[in-house]
């Protein structure tokens, strides 16, 4: 049996951009990846806004869904911060909610909240979080045991080890510098589904 339910996802950092952001997710797009999450959390609010519309509009050129942190507008599917879940609850919207968890309690707290996925991570050692020890596969498996909605792995994660993370039981796998910097996003994401294709005999 082949595993071919697990998703795909690109986070976004404009920071280790190899060219011009919005040139880059164009790309990204159009490689079909399951999901783009504009991650930027350092921008002002306005521009924040600007580059979400613009993002929104290329991923619905290519069909691929778009979640950004704009929690209080419903146009695109949410990805929220942790302290906003818990000062104001999952916003009353029939769009997709998820949001970043780094315990296993979180994760079933937030499910029992009404959260339709969470992030968990960081799995591997990453170069966004150099100075902080990954929490690992155990984590990872611990999470995915814990609840039921489905669990994205984030952290480190690359074609040569992601299929380590179909094993712990996640649903699907995070990416950021690996899309912002890969010569050729297409062949990209050809490699990490490969790399997460496991057959049982």
């Amino acid at each position: 049996m082949i595993i071919s339910m697990f998703k795909i996802i690109c986070v976004t950092d404009r920071k280790s951009c190899k060219e011009d952001f919005l040139t880059r997710i164009e790309k990204i797009a159009s490689a079909k990846p399951d999901r783009i999450i504009y991650r930027e959390k350092d921008i002002p609010e306005k521009d924040y806004r600007q580059t979400a519309k613009k993002i929104g509009t290329i991923c619905s050129k290519y069909n691929v869904p778009f979640s950004s942190y704009l929690f209080e507008d419903t146009e695109y599917d949410i990805h929220m911060l942790w302290l906003w879940l818990e000062r104001l609850g999952r916003p009353d919207t029939k769009k997709i909610v998820g949001v970043s968890v780094h315990s296993v309690d979180e994760a079933v707290e937030y499910e029992q909240k009404g959260i339709d996925y969470v992030t968990a991570g960081h799995i591997f050692e990453t170069s966004c979080k150099p100075d902080l020890a990954p929490r690992g596969l155990e984590f990872l498996k611990h999470v995915c045991e814990s609840v039921k909605i489905p669990v994205y792995a984030i952290g480190g994660i690359n074609p040569q080890n992601i299929s380590q993370v179909v094993r712990a039981g996640a649903g699907g796998a995070c990416v950021m510098s690996g899309f912002m910097t890969c010569e050729n996003p297409v062949e990209y994401i050809k490699n990490l589904r490969k790399g997460a294709e496991i057959s049982e005999i």
